[in-house]
């Protein structure tokens, strides 16, 4: 049975914490004020030559206290959520079966009137996915770059293209970005990290052109604070959800969440990590 939108419950024992001393990775500014090298993905591969520069943080296991961050505290939130999609290897399925599901929980956890999922992201392959050449989106592996998905500029970008004849009525309303991302085996290999909101001031993302086929785009990409709060959730299952908030019109909350895969040296041999991300548009009436 479902458990749509259920919080994690804490079973009465405080979990074992497994905080990860490690690197993340943030874009090297140059310092001169020249833009971001802009990302290109189509026609099977992504090209990426950004460069960035690798910088120590301690992430925090928040197992056992899930329920205290939010989307709207914290531009994250985890949730217990099962699917009767469990392979993720039919593109059929994911897309009638899987989006039905996410849309179900997106409404279920905000209370918006509409979702719109416009794409989704799994990933099986190998960290340093990026230098297998051509035909390397057929080996896409975790991002170990510290992004948000949208800038604010680029999520309108995203909304316009998306729902052109209902845009400019769309965006006198608040709407968001939200990805659902969820493990397709339990996590060990490079897990996904997410940062609190509210250590990371606006002055610290930078817009970066990204397009993918005939979308051309727009991210943020981020300078290095050390007072930057990293999170994740340890040992992540099929079960676990993680809710990553990339835009939110409304500007009296946690309007977005910078996110990147690391490296927790404990498992750096076991096998690649497998996961799903999907990404919607969230509307509201009001």
């Amino acid at each position: 049975m479902q458990e749509v939108g259920k919080l994690l419950a804490l079973n009465g024992n405080q979990p074992h914490k497994h905080h990860v001393l490690t690197t993340l990775n943030y874009w090297d500014d140059p310092g001169d004020g020249s833009h971001p090298t802009p990302i290109f993905i189509g026609k099977g591969r992504i090209i990426n030559s950004r460069p960035h520069l690798a910088h120590p943080f301690t992430i925090t296991d928040i197992s056992g206290d899930e329920a205290n961050y939010t989307l709207d505290t914290h531009g994250f939130q985890y949730i217990v959520h099962s699917s009767l999609e469990q392979a993720f290897i039919s593109e059929p399925a994911i897309h009638s079966t899987y989006y039905l599901e996410c849309t179900q929980l997106i409404k279920s956890i905000t209370g918006a009137a509409r979702v719109h999922i416009f794409n989704h992201k799994v990933r099986r392959g190998p960290t340093q996915w990026h230098h297998l050449g051509f035909d390397n989106l057929k080996n896409r592996g975790p991002v170990t770059k510290t992004h948000v998905d949208q800038s604010y500029t680029g999520a309108e970008l995203r909304l316009r293209y998306e729902l052109p004849d209902e845009a400019d009525e769309l965006v006198k309303r608040r709407y968001q970005i939200i990805n659902i991302w969820r493990p397709i085996e339990p996590i060990l290999k490079d897990p996904i990290a997410v940062a609190d909101s509210n250590t990371v001031p606006d002055e610290d993302l930078v817009a970066a052109e990204m397009s993918e086929e005939d979308f051309k785009g727009e991210q943020w990409v981020v300078r290095y604070n050390p007072e930057h709060r990293w999170y994740y959730k340890h040992r992540m299952t099929p079960k676990d959800v993680l809710l990553i908030k990339c835009f939110d019109s409304n500007k009296s909350v946690a309007r977005r969440a910078l996110h990147s895969a690391f490296e927790d040296l404990a498992y750096r041999e076991r096998e690649s990590r497998q996961s799903i991300e999907v990404r919607c548009l969230v509307c509201y009436d009001d």
